[in-house]
């Protein structure tokens, strides 16, 4: 069929001259045959001269795009360019018929430039990333010479201070104490963000990991005397694979966040195998048909007072705080952002349950079967 002949009826000549996206018919030589009302506009094409136009004079390389754009049957980005060198981007559909290509086009310049954008707002955030973990030693090492001196001092290392003066010491030393940690806490959630962190699975007992986890936050733990219980009785083996680095990062600054929102009661950490159902429901990803011994979940449940529906809002993500004045729940998001970061290496998931007088709950699932791992990699 000859779309020549294909065109001597008005009906299909209207349609295709009043669709909203351009339409160009070439012959095999790729000379332009006709266009539609918005080829021309998009081209700026006047059809009323009788000359001979070719779509390369628009577009680089047109015809050999059009070619494989027929052959392959997708549609190609270009560059493209009107008579008076206005540079733009289209996106081409071409079908051929006997030996003419009917060519349908759309400016994508927008998407085009949104897209570039955003590569290279990546590729600043993982430079910026990479460029504070060079500098972490730099910034924290001030720090904690303030630290070390201020103590020192109230020790009377220095020599006899006046009650005044020790009083002050002790105020340069907590303020550059609570600075230090959440310089750690912020330089922690650059790295997991910048993908710096290495995978390294291995196998180990995950209750003793966990038992390590509670012994290293004795001070804080029993300073507000607060009982921790650990329950693992319906968990199938206490031996998994992960990356156990990172586990433990997640569980730390989990039972951190749980450790500030309790100051009576208890914290409770369950491990159990997840049923399936509750697997797919959180979007962790099931492979070869796995299952529920092959993740683990751990809940960190805690008997808080609960957090409050306004605090759910951006509790993942840091950088939607920056706006809000409470240096508390920004440091919290940065914990909690390092935690679901990491979990996103390990194809795994959080989320949390809460109930204000009640407690929070923060729950993860993480696939820990050594087989489902590496054939996800």
């Amino acid at each position: 069929m000859n779309f020549t002949n294909l065109f001597s009826g008005i009906n299909l000549k209207e349609i295709l001259r009043n669709l909203p996206d351009a339409v160009i018919l070439l012959d095999n030589s790729g000379r332009i045959l006709w266009t539609n009302r918005e080829a021309e506009y998009l081209f700026n094409i006047d059809t009323s001269e009788e000359v001979d136009l070719y779509f390369d004079d628009f577009v680089n390389k047109g015809l050999e795009l059009v070619n494989r754009s027929s052959d392959k049957h997708v549609p190609v980005i270009a560059g493209a360019a009107t008579g008076e060198n206005h540079e733009f981007f289209i996106e081409l559909n071409a079908s051929l018929m006997e030996d003419q290509f009917i060519v349908t086009i759309r400016d994508v310049t927008a998407m085009t430039k949104v897209l570039a954008n955003a590569e290279k707002t990546g590729r600043l955030n993982k430079d910026k990333n990479l460029m504070l973990n060079k500098l972490t030693n730099d910034f924290k090492s001030p720090l904690q010479s303030i630290i070390g001196f201020s103590n020192a001092l109230t020790d009377g290392l220095g020599g006899e201070i006046a009650e005044k003066q020790s009083k002050y010491v002790k105020i340069i030393n907590k303020n550059a104490t609570d600075l230090l940690y959440f310089m750690d806490k912020f330089f922690e959630f650059s790295k997991a963000e910048s993908n710096l962190v290495k995978l390294d699975i291995k196998t180990f007992d995950v209750i003793n990991k966990i038992q390590e986890i509670i012994r290293a936050n004795e001070n804080s733990i029993n300073s507000k005397k607060l009982t921790i219980n650990l329950e693992f009785e319906e968990l199938a083996s206490k031996t998994i694979t992960t990356d156990e680095n990172i586990l433990k990062t997640v569980l730390q600054n989990i039972l951190e966040v749980s450790l500030k929102l309790t100051e009576i009661g208890s914290i409770t950490i369950t491990l159990t195998n997840p049923d399936m159902e509750n697997v797919i429901k959180r979007g962790v990803k099931v492979i070869n048909q796995a299952d529920s011994r092959a993740y683990l979940q751990i809940s960190v449940k805690d008997t808080g007072m609960g957090l409050k529906e306004i605090e759910l809002d951006g509790l993942f993500e840091p950088y939607s705080q920056l706006d809000k004045i409470n240096k508390k729940n920004f440091i919290r998001s940065v914990m909690l952002g390092t935690v679901r970061t990491l979990l996103g290496r390990l194809n795994g998931t959080v989320w949390v349950e809460t109930e204000i007088m009640k407690g929070t709950t923060f729950n993860i699932i993480l696939p820990v079967e050594k087989g489902i791992i590496l054939e996800d990699e």
